[in-house]
């Protein structure tokens, strides 16, 4: 197996056993690798999860005729942040780096990806960087209100992490059809996610996600001690036999 090369892994969904690993994940490939089972046994499948790469729909609803597609929370939700992440750095380069705001924006950048809730707000820290005593939650606040689109991106990502997690379909997909000014980055990713709304708000409401591969490419890096390139795949709610 190269360790160059991206490989294809698919997993059953329910009890995360490896179905089969492919050497390529052409389209190609996996089309011909699922075109040898048999029509009724590609009924069989329920659903299919995966990540948004854009032909592995197409290859589901050439091959599996009964699946709903499942685009997986986690993947949903990192997309958000790096969208979210790459605004606040844009913010944090208009201002002097001598200044509050940069530093606020700058130095504490992993607390702006967390969930409110679990930001510190009783008990201030100093901050050499921006020489001030403050909570988490007060720098997250003061950082955000630099500008009013970082302010409504982050209230939009805060909001849709929640949805996601408590499977609240119908607040998905108001945030989705968002109208706020949220930046440039931001409005590609849910327009992304507009254009495959129906896998994105199973994946909030089913509970099938890609958990048990992360899993997997851990104990692979782990018995081989190298590095593995990040594997695209997807998970079969029915083993397919």
């Amino acid at each position: 197996m190269s360790y160059r090369q991206l490989h294809f892994i698919c997993l059953d969904g329910d009890n995360h056993q490896v179905v089969q690993i492919l050497r390529t994940r052409y389209k190609k490939t996996l089309l011909k690798y699922f075109g040898r089972f048999s029509l009724q046994a590609r009924a069989n499948v329920k659903t299919v999860t995966m990540d948004l790469n854009f032909y592995y729909q197409d290859i589901v609803r050439a091959c599996f005729p009964n699946a709903q597609i499942v685009i997986d929370r986690f993947h949903m939700i990192q997309m958000l942040t790096r969208s979210f992440n790459s605004l606040r750095f844009q913010v944090m380069k208009t201002f002097d780096k001598r200044s509050r705001q940069y530093q606020l924006l700058k130095s504490p950048w992993k607390l702006y990806l967390k969930k409110f809730d679990e930001l510190e707000k009783v008990h201030p820290h100093y901050n050499w960087h921006y020489k001030d005593c403050l909570t988490q939650a007060q720098v997250v606040t003061e950082g955000i209100n630099t500008s009013t689109t970082l302010e409504n991106s982050y209230n939009l990502m805060q909001s849709f992490i929640q949805a996601v997690e408590t499977g609240n379909t119908h607040e998905l997909n108001l945030l989705i059809n968002c109208q706020d000014q949220i930046g440039t980055l931001m409005h590609k990713t849910l327009l992304t996610f507009k254009h495959n709304l129906k896998a994105v708000l199973n994946g909030a409401k089913l509970p099938y996600s890609n958990g048990c591969l992360e899993g997997f490419n851990r104990k692979l890096n782990l018995s081989i001690r190298k590095k593995v390139d990040k594997n695209i795949v997807m998970f079969l709610s029915t083993f397919i036999l």
